[in-house]
């Protein structure tokens, strides 16, 4: 007679827990395995810029950590939205990144028809870090600080007046931030790129800009442009003996140029967690930081969470500034 042994309770919850416990553990694997094959690092702007110089020295040195190609894949066009967009709508599996600049959170202000969110379609990965910004006039302007160049703003409203890359560029959302802090109206002169309203400043056609470290400093040390403060909290490097703005009497005045490391949403806690620890480790090596530093930059590695919390109050910020300012993109 055939004898059929009946599994017992204790036995049924030993062999579920077994397969459960092998299952997380292919699960973890398959996680901790990530990158298994080459990761795409998107810069919305063209190659030769200041993000792509960023994108490419943070990709070359995360190649080199984990053992896989890390490819820069330049995509620029439409204030960089084109480029923002691909990765937002990209599979959230860590091998679609974006560097991620300030249009990330001011330009669904700028641009309402936007069929993706800066703050929503993305996980942020890191801070990278910021160059912040030099306010410049013509070297033969009457104006030897940033106390005299407000008293004749405002000795003459609407009188002055400064020029940016663009509507919306960072320069003229800090010119209309510097307006509404110094208390004073100027006209914004919107080019099509910075190098038009640069040489127009030089001539002497406009008043003031506010442009990056990198794009001044051979100016000022040549004469041509003179420097009167940096929007950073610290002063510049490039520029020791150019005061802060707190410094030269304007305190509150926070704009500068960043770069954040963003993967699509919801892609997975355990990826993130690997490329945060990642990219810290790479704006740590001593050839990433030369080379941002001769941006002007300052490195700012944080986690994800303090990533997100930068982004959160930039758009606060920013959109404030533009809808006072009514700020329109072309």
């Amino acid at each position: 007679m055939t004898r059929f042994h009946s599994i017992s309770p204790l036995s049924r919850r030993c062999a579920i827990a077994f397969v459960m416990l092998c299952a997380s553990v292919s699960s973890w694997s398959a996680e901790t395995s990530y990158p298994t094959k080459p990761v795409r690092m998107v810069v919305p702007f063209a190659a030769g810029g200041a993000v792509d110089t960023v994108g490419r020295s943070v990709a070359e040195r995360l190649s080199q950590q984990m053992g896989q190609p890390v490819i820069v894949d330049n995509k620029p066009g439409a204030n960089a939205n084109i480029g923002a967009e691909n990765v937002a709508r990209s599979p959230a599996d860590g091998y679609s990144l974006l560097v991620g600049a300030n249009g990330v959170v001011t330009n669904n202000t700028l641009y309402p028809q936007l069929s993706f969110n800066g703050l929503r379609d993305f996980t942020p990965v890191a801070r990278i870090g910021y160059a912040p910004l030099v306010l410049v006039t013509p070297a033969n302007a009457p104006y030897s600080s940033v106390k005299d160049l407000l008293e004749a703003a405002r000795a003459k409203p609407g009188a002055m007046n400064y020029g940016s890359a663009g509507n919306g560029s960072s320069g003229h959302l800090a010119g209309a931030l510097f307006e509404s802090v110094g208390k004073f109206d100027a006209l914004h002169v919107a080019y099509k790129g910075g190098s038009p309203a640069l040489v127009d400043l030089i001539a002497g056609r406009l008043n003031f800009m506010l442009l990056n470290p990198l794009e001044v400093l051979p100016h000022v040390q040549s004469g041509k442009l003179k420097a009167l403060a940096v929007t950073g909290d610290k002063r510049a490097p490039m520029l020791p003996n150019v005061p802060t703005m707190a410094e030269a009497g304007v305190p509150g005045f926070d704009a500068s140029v960043w770069w954040v490391l963003l993967a699509p949403a919801r892609t997975p806690s355990d990826i993130v967690n690997k490329l945060n620890a990642e990219t810290l480790k790479a704006l740590d090596d001593v050839g990433v930081r030369e080379r941002l530093n001769a941006l002007g930059a300052v490195i700012t590695p944080s986690s994800s969470a303090d990533a997100a919390a930068f982004l959160k109050g930039e758009s606060a910020k920013w959109e404030k500034v533009i809808r006072d300012a009514h700020i329109k993109a072309d």
